[in-house]
């Protein structure tokens, strides 16, 4: 009994721990849509709000977005995307490594960052492949 307490504790340790381990650079295979296996989920920027929110910045590669609006018909990234510890937390699977230079995001960041301070634009709280599925969505429509 003493064991099994002593590996819940653990655990719960563990988790905690392992939501103060992001880092910028880190790369991240996560709960990806079918098909799009080989993506992966890059840490490009962190922010520390006032009330120590923390907002991850990231971006993901290897995508296959329906997206009529491109050439081709397929969006193979997602250049840019606000999102919360939570979710960071219920889409990654393992570090997969480090980037020697990030990926650019800084178009849409300047872009999120004009409206999320005028208060038009939040922080995904939801995991990336549903954050996918929704620009997906919404681009469909356009």
């Amino acid at each position: 009994m003493l064991q099994k307490a002593l590996a819940i504790f653990i655990g719960l340790f563990s988790a905690s721990a392992m939501s103060q381990d992001f880092q910028v650079g880190q790369i991240w295979e996560y709960k990806t849509r079918p098909g799009e296996e080989a993506s992966r989920l890059y840490i490009v920027k962190i922010e520390e709000w006032p009330n120590g929110e923390k907002i991850f910045h990231i971006y993901a590669d290897k995508l296959k977005i329906n997206n009529p609006m491109l050439a081709g018909g397929i969006q193979v990234e997602l250049p840019h995307a606000p999102v919360s510890l939570q979710t960071l937390e219920q889409s990654i699977t393992k570090q997969s490594g480090a980037a020697k230079t990030l990926p650019d995001i800084g178009e849409g960041y300047a872009a999120w960052k004009e409206a999320y301070d005028a208060g038009e634009a939040g922080v995904f709280t939801i995991p990336l492949g549903e954050i996918i599925s929704l620009i997906e969505g919404i681009v469909k429509q356009s």
